[in-house]
């Protein structure tokens, strides 16, 4: 099979067009192509009054050596590359059965690998199952009520279930781990289109049906998953993990604990530093949610072409490096989405964004944030986690109570007045928005940097800097604020041999993608840990 990069065809080419390309690039008759399938899917918009797809194909022809043979001074024809998934290793004897602890994106593919290489993973879960924990976040969207262990943060399928559902990322994948996750999407109901556009999404409510569906296969293929089940203590002795205490009392014996909790474990955290694990405190990120009309991002990133079903909502990636030394960039952009009450603890204010499948919704939304490092929390490794709780503590004050979010215009913002009434950008935010001044929201350096930098994105998307455009904060959870540090060649914990931290809240990911990656890549270091008798 032969690999076709960079085709170039109009947004608007017929059905046959992909044929014509083909053929006329590698100089053969109708007779002698077989098959074709689009591999990926892009587009060019630099132009926007005559937007480009770019494809990459999979060519099937009667003598694919002779063309390639042909064709080799050609740098976008070749060998169509192996990206099937090879499992590392099958279960042999397993005396104790390995502990999953978290079923967000990388615990369930960690549980998911393991279970199909045969290890019956037992994966452990504090929050509910994804429907019961949606009953329990609509009531703290629609009525203020908050449960600490179902919400946005903990339950089956994390926290990237509440999300654009974006399933790509910049991270190196030599060995097409990716292409596993968005296999395994596609087998659990995601649309086959995931396969090859070049920013697949799926959605929230798509997203609870294909978490349902990787459950039964994991369970199915002999894998046992628990709920509210939440893990209190892992027993060490001798650096060697030996068993997990769930809160109710029970022990688990086991020699091997992959630990995907995800970046708002701060109680889990706490129980790690004390138990001596290896963490160390890390960069992450402080700021707002900013909501546009969608309609305006459209017009700005694809002129005459904005609402075309193929590009469907825009979005935009932004970064600004301001004069006190900060970085201010967008974050998690989510188009035609809702900004979303994230909360996991009690009288906090935590935002973040979401999207549907159709991204249909009026407003474009985004986090705008600024950089913070370990020098501006300075302290114990855990310190990064006393700084955002003191912000989200604040954000609730600022939004009076019941998990209302303190809120701003950008022209207000940036001018330094207070706002006190909303213009043609309505929130999204439930419970509610309180409109205030959010100077004091976030640190002072985040706050002058922001300043400066929303007039330099409105050199790049014009309007970015509107008047009505609404800032609501306060986004805290970016990233983990720590790393659970681990080695190179084993992926377990630094001083802690059993122990795999692993996914977005050790430090080692960020989005669904990439967690899911980091999944895999630790579940294979524990298979062959077990086999090997380490």
């Amino acid at each position: 099979m032969l690999r076709l990069n960079e085709v170039k065809l109009p947004l608007d080419h017929a059905a046959g067009d992909i044929e014509a390309a083909i053929l006329a690039r590698l100089d053969i008759p109708k007779a002698m192509l077989v098959s074709y399938t689009v591999f990926k899917r892009s587009y060019d918009a630099r132009k926007k009054s005559a937007i480009v797809l770019i494809y990459s194909l999979d060519v099937v022809t009667t003598d694919d050596a002779a063309i390639l043979q042909r064709m080799q001074k050609d740098s976008h024809v070749g060998i169509t590359p192996d990206t099937d998934y090879h499992f590392v290793t099958q279960a042999g004897t397993v005396k104790t059965r390995p502990v999953v602890i978290g079923t967000g994106p990388c615990g369930l593919f960690a549980g998911l690998i393991l279970a199909q290489m045969g290890f019956n993973p037992i994966i452990l879960e504090r929050g509910k199952t994804v429907r019961e924990r949606t009953k329990d976040t609509w009531g703290l969207w629609r009525k203020g009520v908050l449960n600490p262990e179902s919400n946005v943060q903990f339950g089956e399928g994390g926290a990237g279930t509440f999300s654009d559902g974006k399933l790509y990322s910049q991270i190196k994948d030599p060995k097409h781990y990716g292409r596993k996750v968005l296999t395994e999407f596609v087998k659990a109901g995601a649309p086959a289109e995931i396969m090859y556009v070049s920013k697949p999404h799926i959605g929230t409510f798509r997203l609870v049906k294909m978490v349902e569906q990787m459950r039964a296969t994991i369970e199915a293929l002999g894998g046992t998953i628990r709920f509210q089940s939440k893990v209190e203590d892992i027993e060490i002795e001798n650096g060697q993990v030996q068993g997990v205490l769930l809160a109710g009392g029970e022990r688990i014996e086991t020699r091997h604990v992959v630990l995907a909790i995800g970046h708002s474990a701060r109680d889990t955290f706490e129980m790690l530093h004390r138990r001596g694990v290896y963490v160390e405190a890390k960069p992450f990120s402080i700021g707002f949610r900013v909501e546009h009309p969608q309609s305006l991002i459209d017009q700005c990133r694809f002129g005459p072409n904005a609402g075309h079903p193929i590009l469907g909502a825009a979005d935009y990636k932004l970064v600004h490096h301001s004069a006190n030394g900060r970085a201010v960039y967008s974050f998690c952009m989510c188009p035609g989405g809702t900004v979303v009450a994230a909360t996991s603890e009690p009288g906090r204010v935590v935002t973040n964004g979401m999207s549907q499948y159709s991204r249909n919704e009026r407003n474009a939304n985004s986090a705008i944030v600024v950089g913070v490092t370990p020098e501006d929390y300075p302290g114990d490794p855990l310190a990064g986690i006393a700084f955002q709780r003191h912000w989200e503590s604040r954000a609730f004050e600022l939004g009076g109570g019941a998990y209302h979010a303190p809120g701003q215009l950008v022209g207000d913002f940036v001018a330094g007045r207070a706002s006190s009434e909303f213009g043609s950008v309505l929130p999204s935010y439930k419970p509610g928005v309180h409109l205030g001044d959010l100077a004091t929201a976030i640190p002072d350096y985040a706050t002058a940097a922001m300043r400066e930098a929303f007039p330099a994105f409105d050199k790049q998307i014009k309007g970015f800097a509107m008047h009505d455009a609404l800032l609501t904060g306060v986004e805290t959870r970016t990233s983990s604020p720590i790393r659970i540090k681990r080695r190179d060649d084993d992926l377990q914990s630094l001083n802690t041999r059993g122990l795999f931290p692993a996914g977005e809240g050790a430090g080692y990911a960020g989005g669904i993608l990439s967690a899911a990656v980091d999944g895999i890549r630790v579940a294979e270091a524990l298979a062959l840990s077990i086999n090997q008798g380490t």
